[in-house]
């Protein structure tokens, strides 16, 4: 950790690494910030993340809101320490054989098994990255993985977020069907099964003939898993990197894509009227289309009833 005795730490960062101040007044031997994480962990887990507040977790403990605010003093202090209680420890290797495929995809499973048992982590926005000890474990177990990797510690870090953006991205869609068999009383088989009806009464050959193919092949209703499909091409994809790599293959020169300045100018209203210019001009293109293949069915039905008009 850094000396720099100017780095000042927000409060919720230096309760999580364990070095902010203890409060100077109140129910000390009763209440402590653990206490309070954990029952506003209890609280969301239950009943989302919707349902917590200082006064529902203050209730829940027995305290009024002010007892808390003297351990945590913001609300996003406190949601800040809930996600780094929920997010655990990364798994340990089980071998000292374990390669750095094995060890992605171990913390890949594991990372999708913390969603699940909270997804309210997923509702967290995300403002940066969480420098919390957990967390920091997490990003710790991936760059150990790949240290005997010819990657440089840039790559790692991508490789990282590869994983764990896929993890995320899964974890969020593994939630939202769970809530939904909650909601509905659906089992996972029947939201799928209804899901696919949808897909085969709505999507025309006409409109989409790509997804419409996909719907005919009964993609929609596989037993197929597309994000174990997914992590596994994108380690497939970091493994020929790092052949090519060993080979004596060169690096590619670093792509230069979205940037924070594409994101500045993402608010302002003369780009927001171009953007909705280009969507309405691709819908009035997706409508043209859609009349001119239905135009051409009409036309050889036409043909093949009187072939000599």
């Amino acid at each position: 950790m850094t000396d720099d005795a100017d780095l000042e730490l927000p409060r919720g960062i230096a309760l999580a690494w364990g070095v902010a101040a203890d409060p100077q007044r109140g129910p000390k031997r009763e209440m402590s910030v653990e206490k309070i994480v954990d029952a506003a962990v209890e609280l969301a887990d239950a009943e989302g993340l919707g349902a917590v507040s200082m006064a529902a977790v203050a209730a829940r403990l027995g305290y009024t809101p002010m007892s808390l605010y003297r351990y945590v003093s913001a609300k996003d202090d406190l949601l800040l320490l809930m996600q780094e209680e929920a997010t655990g420890l990364p798994p340990a290797p089980e071998g000292q054989t374990t390669g750095w495929r094995e060890r992605l995809r171990d913390g890949f499973t594991a990372m999708v098994g913390s969603y699940l048992r909270h997804p309210w982590m997923l509702d967290i926005p995300i403002t940066g990255s969480p420098i919390t000890p957990n967390s920091s474990a997490w990003i710790e177990s991936s760059l150990v993985a790949l240290a005997d990797t010819p990657l440089t510690q840039e790559e790692r870090i991508a490789v990282t977020l590869l994983v764990t953006g896929q993890a995320r991205w899964y974890g969020t869609v593994l939630a939202g069907y769970a809530s939904q068999a909650r909601t509905t009383g659906m089992s996972p088989e029947q939201i799928t099964e209804r899901e696919g009806a949808l897909f085969d009464a709505l999507i025309s050959a006409d409109g989409y003939p790509a997804l419409r193919a996909a719907v005919d092949a009964g993609a929609f209703v596989s037993d197929a898993d597309p994000f174990q499909f997914g992590i596994e091409r994108i380690l497939d994809g970091v493994a020929a990197y790092l052949d090519a790599l060993t080979a004596g293959g060169e690096r590619p020169d670093r792509p230069s894509w979205i940037t924070l300045e594409d994101a500045d100018v993402a608010g302002d209203k003369k780009v927001r009227d171009a953007q909705k210019a280009v969507r309405d001009a691709d819908k009035a293109l997706r409508d043209a289309t859609k009349v001119e293949r239905a135009a051409v069915r009409d036309a050889r039905e036409r043909l093949a009833r009187h072939p000599s008009a």
